[in-house]
């Protein structure tokens, strides 16, 4: 093995707490020089805004060492010339598209795609019917998901998440989504050329049997879960097998170097 993808909410932390020995976990990650990349589908807070809290949690991590989907959302529009999205993310988050010259989702003139990721309580049914036309109009813009997460853990309990919307904007409007984000072959595989290897070299850990493990595991990566975060004991009886389950990310060093000898 030469690489890992490691989640984040769910996994180094949950709500505003660390989870015990997380700290700890990321920095035998750099001791050990074992490459790594941190892989969100957080759309609610930009990069800055995650390196901040991990900083607060004793995590220290970089820019480059985070791959969002905002980060690949942003190669696809800019490959494609499509340069005036409808961006329905939190304010902060649109930020990342800097580079572009987003539209104001209430603009009359028709987007050249529509971006949807979590607005959490911002969600109501004018602004989602908003992007239901943009998707009708005539052109028939690209719907671009940051992510087919279902649903998070917060600390008042589970709330949904941008695959909830998407998959309701998706309906709706007969239209495939493109997927950047988890649990997408094209994001895992944007993830493994970062590290430098190949997918059956990589692992990735999460707290989600679909869209960490199952999403893993169908573009060639192994999947790893851990009992933290939205994990339940009913995940142990899915059709998915993880190649591994530990209590939490603490456990993380001992397995990959039981695994590396």
């Amino acid at each position: 093995m030469k690489g890992l993808l490691l989640d984040l909410d769910g996994v180094f932390y949950v709500g505003d707490e660390a989870v015990p020995g997380a700290a700890a976990t990321a920095r035998w990650l750099r001791a050990q020089d074992v490459p790594h990349l941190f892989l969100t589908n957080t759309t609610s807070r930009p990069r800055a805004s995650i390196v901040e809290r991990l900083r607060r949690l004793g995590i220290e991590v970089d820019l480059a060492g985070i791959l969002t989907p905002c980060v690949a959302a942003l190669a696809w529009l800019t490959e494609r010339g499509l340069t005036r999205p409808a961006l329905f993310v939190p304010d902060d988050t649109a930020h990342e598209f800097a580079d572009l010259d987003p539209l104001r989702i209430t603009a009359s003139e028709p987007p050249d795609a529509v971006v949807v990721g979590d607005m959490g309580e911002r969600w109501d049914f004018a602004t989602l019917n908003r992007a239901f036309r943009l998707l009708m109009t005539p052109h028939r813009p690209p719907l671009v998901a940051l992510g087919m997460t279902r649903y998070w853990r917060a600390p008042d309990g589970l709330r949904l998440d941008t695959g909830a919307f998407v998959a309701a904007l998706a309906a709706a409007s007969g239209t495939e989504p493109v997927v950047l984000g988890k649990p997408s072959a094209a994001f895992y595989a944007s993830a493994v050329q970062v590290l430098g290897a190949h997918p059956d070299e990589v692992v990735m850990v999460g707290d989600d049997i679909r869209t960490d493990v199952e999403g893993a595991q169908s573009a060639g990566l192994d999947g790893v879960l851990v009992r933290t975060g939205k994990f339940s004991q009913a995940d142990l009886g899915d059709a998915v097998r993880p190649a591994a389950v530990l209590d939490s990310i603490a456990a993380l060093p001992d397995w990959w170097q039981s695994r590396s000898s």
